[in-house]
């Protein structure tokens, strides 16, 4: 419960310092490409029910519905503004609104896509599937995009052994440092 509460107080209040930037991503991403602003994908939540999460659109419509490491020439599917937005990590805060919902919490392992069928067999395997999934997690401060599904799931698992509001704040933390350096976004 504990964990909840702080998920709210804090997303709303982010909610409200980053109205303003929202608003300008969603306006660079109507103004540089057609379609949608909000990308809607079907996403693995807490227990394997899947939900639905939303991130502003960075590749083109037609692109797709896999990974994008599983693309080939996953730049040529992205929109103009789509490098800028995943460097940045702001093609995510729509995912504060998931937050909200009960759907995501700040700290927790990534949600998998519904088809990342690799992913989510190991990690209904090992238990993590019993978590809420998180915006951030203890895999995304150890490597994000560039660690393979089995040392993802190790990091998950840990996490799922090891979580506490210390660590949760320590991962949120981290986080930040590594957004602003951009580290591990390979695409």
């Amino acid at each position: 419960m504990l964990k909840r509460t702080f998920d709210f107080i804090m997303v709303l209040t982010a909610i409200l310092f980053l109205s303003l930037p929202m608003l300008i991503v969603a306006l660079l991403v109507r103004l540089t490409s057609p379609g949608p602003i909000l990308y809607w994908s079907d996403r693995v939540g807490r227990n394997n029910l899947i939900f639905k999460m939303p991130k502003f659109r960075t590749m083109r419509i037609d692109t797709p519905a896999v990974a994008t490491h599983l693309l080939c020439d996953p730049d040529r599917w992205l929109t103009p503004v789509g490098k800028f937005l995943r460097k940045s990590s702001l093609d995510e805060l729509p995912q504060l609104f998931s937050i909200l919902t009960g759907d995501m919490s700040i700290v927790g392992p990534r949600p998998a896509l519904f088809n990342q069928e690799d992913l989510i067999e190991l990690r209904t395997r090992k238990g993590v599937h019993a978590l809420t999934p998180g915006l951030t997690g203890w895999a995304q401060i150890n490597g994000r995009d560039e660690l393979p599904i089995p040392v993802k799931v190790e990091f998950d698992e840990w996490y799922l052994h090891n979580r506490s509001f210390l660590l949760d704040l320590r991962i949120i933390v981290q986080t930040f440092v590594k957004v602003l350096r951009k580290e591990g976004v390979a695409h």
